[in-house]
């Protein structure tokens, strides 16, 4: 009946260990993407892009 009680232990243990392992993959997963953008994103964006200019000429018959 002891090696039923040291299983019972052993799988908690492995159990909270992939909780643990989980939720720092998911905590990685959504705060690591953030972090890389935010290091490299440019400081010095242009708010106002120059605006397109288009020459339509006319056909003349």
């Amino acid at each position: 009946m002891n090696s039923n009680s040291q299983s019972a232990n052993a799988d908690t243990y492995s159990h909270r260990l992939a909780d643990i392992v989980g939720t720092a993959i998911a905590l990685l997963t959504l705060t690591l993407p953030v972090f890389v953008i935010g290091h490299y994103s440019s400081p010095d964006v242009q708010n106002n892009p120059q605006p397109l200019t288009y020459n339509i000429q006319g056909s003349e018959d």
